[in-house]
């Protein structure tokens, strides 16, 4: 059944939309599925169990974070990671940009942005998001580079809302998109993911509808 929901969403949100599997509470054996099935690129949102999945399966399988990194855990993801989608702060892109020169990588990070209404979520305001952008910049971060931007939208049965939201997002996306040389704006979940592809989304974050 894995397999044939990774097809089908595949074929659904089409060659432009990156499909990143969410793993977290899965089993190694549900995970060994969906890789069968061809799938490469997954998710974690703790840094504990990104590890401990990291060593039990293929070591060609490309990791996100995508859950809040605290400073204290990047050097643990730093010789792997291939993105780290939770960034909302300059202390801690300088801190990535560290550990990726100690372990002679460039780290790929997208900013994540606070676009929902629960004040339990993480992210920047967009104000923060241009300052933190111009001064990363000034510093020459040069072992991480900045890919584009992260959000999740309100956990609520209002789709207008939602819409709201990942249209404001996308739109903050556009205008940032050209000069920083942006090319990725993931937001959608299980529950939105084809409301944020109308609204502009090219990679998605999906676990529910794959392992169901």
């Amino acid at each position: 059944m894995i397999a044939e929901n990774i097809s089908w969403l595949k074929q659904e949100i089409g060659q432009n939309v990156q499909l990143i599997v969410v793993s977290k509470y899965r089993t190694i054996e549900e995970i060994t599925k969906a890789y069968a099935a061809g799938q490469r690129m997954f998710a974690e949102n703790r840094v504990q169990a990104l590890l401990e999945r990291r060593d039990a399966l293929p070591e060609d399988i490309t990791w996100h974070l995508i859950g809040h990194l605290q400073s204290n855990k990047v050097k643990y993801i730093a010789p792997f990671i291939s993105c780290i989608q939770s960034v909302d702060s300059l202390d801690l892109l300088e801190l990535v940009n560290h550990q990726a020169l100690k372990n002679k990588r460039i780290i790929d990070c997208l900013l994540q942005l606070h676009i929902a209404q629960e004040e339990t979520k993480f992210g920047l305001s967009e104000t923060e998001c241009e300052s933190l952008i111009e001064t990363a910049k000034a510093k020459g971060l040069s072992n991480i580079r900045i890919k584009g931007l992260m959000g999740m939208a309100s956990n609520t049965d209002n789709l207008q809302q939602v819409k709201d939201e990942f249209i404001r997002l996308s739109s903050f996306y556009t205008k940032l998109k050209e000069e920083n040389s942006f090319d990725t704006l993931s937001m959608g979940m299980s529950s939105d993911y084809q409301l944020a592809i109308a609204c502009g989304s090219n990679m998605v974050r999906v676990g529910s509808k794959v392992f169901s």
